[in-house]
């Protein structure tokens, strides 16, 4: 009686726990794809952040019969659930949204094992039957929606070309946020909208989620891709994506992206024939066959930039030339396979449009030369840097072809061609020339110089560079030949500057120059700078960089004789210049005085500042990085009445300490720019205090 009382008590216990280990196993089967949902990947952020998959299943128009259901039951047929549930009815189970929900289908008992149904699920669809589907779906959230569900879905959607788009009535309420009120930084400075990809982020997937997510929010306008990943790069796969979904692509820029062929740029030029501007830097396997293609089929090109593309040649520029009539800039660098033939063609067929050209890196030889010379009637802006094969015959026949009527800007670098007699030659044949930069030209004299000026006679900027061959007797016979029209030299690294006195008595001063540069010539000196205040007395921009021959007499008499009142001043590096220099300064040109660079002048000390303090209302850019400055400096730039400093600069002022703080807090009233790198004497703790008091300034420590 005991042991069975015992075995009935133990059924008893057992049965219910053997049911619900049972049931729990198999709900676990029917729904284990439900619960166990994948991670959003990176380029979900990309797509619409309203995630609505409903639309979807409203599209497809699933029943409560299938994988995906709305409250239906999840048995096919109804005796299947006889089998565990104890009801007499069938059996509903409601299904939340998710994303990718699955069910798999339920086991069927027979005998003592269990036997599963084949599985079904939309990712059994092929690719097709879900292109139809997708096309079908309206722009918007839906597409992006549907987009994040799956990479497969992603690359799917991203290749659905818009004309490909069935047009299908949105019930959806219209979005009365309009555009002028939405965030701007994300729109180009052309008014639409921009993408970035760099390094790691330049993947395909990436391409296709801004391709699918730009789609319903105007467009993309603007995409710059520079460098790749190296395991995941950018191919031609995710071009084609942009090139489906963006058709109202205006600006390209690709920059060292050697995974790309010419097939995905080909898909570009077929699905944006929208774009005005492309940028090639760096991709070795792109040929002219990507040219000829966008030459084809995008006729509103206007600018054109090349560089280290080896594969490009004559072929693709012959054909830019010919069928891109609204051509205004062109770049090309370092492309090896350019020679004259393509810069011929070029010029010939778009010479009434090209108005910026740049020629850098080239094999050309005269006859490109002579070509722009001769064609270029709309060319202003002329950049011929490096340009090894061509000689001084080719400067000379480019002046003399009286083509370059409109030519307002000339920048000649590393060219041995560049000699006094043909600068002379170009001179005489560009009427309008305003600026010129010549650089690294080492056949450049003072004679041939001075014949430039002189033939050049619009000439209102002129900057010499590594020219070293130009002395004195150069540079003045300049000031002497365009006393009436030149505002502003500049002379950089210069060396065959020797100082040496001059009596220039009876020469009539220089009152146009407003701006004079002279940086990192070490032969300038105190009598070279005397000669300069007597010959240009309406001086306003004074640009003294790294000169350490010079001192405070040879820069007072500059002072002293500028009748025009001196706007901005640069000293940076000419350690021998001391207080004395700062304080006449002040006292002459302080009510003008807006910019002021003393970095690296060690003898300046706090007498500076506060003369500054005392004269110059209008200064709003004071840099003293490695000066003797202390706390009490500071100090009398906070005490001052009327000082709107905008940007102050303390970067290397060991003497300043923590007991500035209330002197920069004052100051930080009107700062936007605060610079106290290697401050040594501030703490972390004060900086941190600035941080939070200065909450409107840009501080660098």
């Amino acid at each position: 009686m005991h042991s069975c009382s015992l075995s009935s008590q133990i059924a008893i216990t057992v049965t219910p726990i053997i049911f619900l280990l049972l049931f729990f196993s198999v709900f676990f089967a029917l729904f284990r794809g439900f619960f166990c949902g994948e991670q959003y990947p990176g380029w979900f952020f990309e797509l619409c952040p309203c995630l609505k998959f409903s639309a979807f299943l409203h599209v497809i128009s699933f029943s409560g019969g299938d994988d995906f259901c709305h409250g239906g039951s999840v048995y096919a047929n109804p005796k299947e659930a006889s089998f565990f549930l104890p009801l007499s009815h069938q059996v509903d189970v409601y299904f939340p949204t998710r994303k990718r929900s699955r069910v798999t289908a339920p086991f069927v008992f027979g005998g003592e094992w269990f036997e599963q149904k084949r599985k079904t699920s939309i990712e059994a669809l092929p690719d097709e039957c879900l292109f139809e589907i997708f096309r079908r779906l309206p722009e918007g959230e839906d597409r992006s929606a549907c987009a994040c569900v799956s990479k497969r879905w992603l690359m799917l959607l991203s290749n659905i070309c818009k004309n490909e788009i069935c047009s299908i009535k949105n019930s959806r309420p219209e979005n009365k946020f309009s555009e002028k009120e939405g965030d701007d930084q994300e729109f180009g400075g052309e008014g639409y909208l921009s993408r970035s990809l760099e390094g790691k982020k330049a993947t395909d997937v990436r391409l296709a989620a801004i391709a699918v997510g730009t789609a319903s929010r105007g467009g993309l306008g603007k995409l710059t891709i520079r460098g790749s990943n190296s395991d995941r790069g950018v191919t031609d796969l995710g071009l084609r994506a942009v090139a489906s979904g963006c058709p109202s692509l205006k600006t390209l820029s690709l920059w060292n992206v050697a995974t790309i062929s010419d097939e995905g740029l080909i898909e570009i030029a077929s699905g944006c024939q929208q774009l005005e501007k492309l940028d090639l830097c760096k991709c070795p396997t792109i040929s002219d066959k990507a040219l000829n293609a966008f030459a084809k089929n995008c006729p509103n090109l206007t600018e054109l930039s090349l560089e280290s593309c080896s594969n490009i040649g004559n072929e693709g520029l012959q054909a830019i030339g010919k069928c891109c009539s609204n051509l205004r800039s062109l770049s090309i660098k370092d492309c090896t396979r350019v020679g004259d033939q393509g810069i011929a063609s070029l010029f010939s067929s778009a010479s009434l449009s090209l108005t910026k050209v740049k020629l850098q890196t080239l094999t050309v030889s005269d006859l490109s030369l002579a070509v722009i010379g001769h064609y270029g009637m709309a060319v202003t802006d002329l950049v011929l840097n490096f340009l090894p094969n061509v000689s001084e015959k080719g400067f000379w026949v480019m002046g003399n072809g009286n083509g370059l009527q409109k030519l307002k800007s000339l920048t000649v670098a590393s060219c041995r061609g560049a000699t006094d007699v043909g600068l002379e030659a170009v001179g005489k044949g560009c009427p309008n020339l305003r600026s010129v930069h010549l650089r690294k030209c080492p056949f450049l004299s003072d004679n041939g110089l001075v014949s430039f000026t002189k033939a050049a006679l619009s000439l209102e900027s002129l900057q010499l560079e590594e020219c070293h061959r130009i002395t004195q007797f150069g540079f003045f016979g300049v000031l002497f030949n365009c006393g009436a029209k030149l505002k502003a030299i500049s002379l950089v690294s210069c060396y065959g500057i020797k100082d040496m006195n001059l009596s220039l008595s009876s020469i009539s001063p220089c009152e146009s120059l407003r701006s004079l540069s002279i940086c990192n010539c070490p032969g300038f000196g105190n009598a070279t700078l005397s000669v300069l205040g007597k010959l240009c007395p309406q001086l306003q921009h004074i640009e003294l960089s790294g000169l350490e021959g010079v001192t405070d007499d040879g820069f007072l008499p500059l002072l002293e004789s500028s009748e025009f009142g001196l706007v901005k001043v640069n000293l940076s590096g000419c350690i021998n210049l001391s207080d004395k220099v700062v304080s006449s300064l002040a006292n002459l040109h302080g009510w003008t005085l807006e910019n002021l660079n003393l970095d690296g002048c060690k003898n300046i000390s706090d007498a500076s500042l506060i003369a500054i303090a005392e004269n110059c209302p209008l200064l709003c850019d004071l840099d003293v990085s490695k000066c003797a400055i202390t706390d009490a400096g500071i100090a009398a730039l906070a005490h001052a009445e009327q000082l709107n400093l905008q940007i102050l600069s303390l970067s290397g002022c060991t003497l300043v300490s923590d007991r500035s703080l209330p002197a920069l807090r004052k100051l930080g009233h009107t700062l936007l720019g605060l610079n106290i790198q290697r401050c040594n004497a501030i703490s972390s703790s004060t900086v941190e205090m600035l941080l939070e008091l200065l909450w409107r300034c840009d501080i660098l420590y």
